[in-house]
């Protein structure tokens, strides 16, 4: 009798063990999310100095008080960049006026060919919702750096634009303090992304 139950009690106690530390972990995550400390756990995020379609110096800070929508792409690439970005403005359109809260940022990893005002251009052909950055070449290896993004030339010809930029394809919510929330998958559609940005904002 001793030698069976010994065991079982045992094994109930590592189980658990097993689950507390799990759960004090998840507290401990969903608390450094929940005060704003998410981007400092887990890495992705960071002040950046970029320039609009206008020129003009842009901050994170100029985007305090709203959530961010990060996408990191280029102007010329052929598909995923802009059914994206398709998607978020569908997106914007399906949140409603909590759309209003949030702001998308298409931030260019082609400084050498992507100028403020084709940036800006871009972006409009997807409406107005969504904002465009550039920046100098070392400006944009350091958002990059801070957001934990991908990016690589990729050369097609011997010309000086006979390239493309293999580039990973995340969306970042940030909140309205500029820490990091959550990825959103770059792959869904308008309906999808927006019910989750529902979720994700509260």
């Amino acid at each position: 009798m001793n030698t069976t139950t010994k065991p079982n009690r045992l094994l109930l106690a590592l189980m658990g063990l097993l689950l507390a530390i799990l759960l004090i972990g998840a507290g401990g995550f969903m608390w450094l999310n929940n005060n704003g400390d998410g981007n400092a756990a887990l890495g992705i995020g960071g002040p950046f100095a970029l320039e609009n379609g206008d020129g003009k110096p842009v901050t994170d800070k100029d985007f305090r008080g709203k959530y961010m929508l990060v996408y990191f792409g280029y102007t010329f690439c052929p598909d995923v960049c802009p059914t994206t970005l398709n998607a978020v403005a569908d997106a914007m359109d399906k949140l409603g006026p909590s759309a209003s809260r949030l702001q998308p940022l298409f931030i260019t990893v082609d400084p050498k060919r992507d100028t403020p005002a084709l940036v800006k251009q871009y972006v409009a052909a997807f409406g107005p919702s969504i904002e465009g950055l550039t920046g100098t070449p070392e400006q944009i290896a350091q958002v990059a750096k801070e957001y934990r993004v991908y990016y690589a030339e990729h050369r097609t010809g011997t010309g000086p634009n006979d390239y493309s930029m293999d580039h990973s394809s995340v969306l970042y919510l940030m909140s309205p303090i500029g820490a990091f929330i959550a990825p959103v998958r770059a792959d869904q559609s308008g309906d999808e992304i927006a019910a989750n940005l529902k979720k994700l904002m509260g």
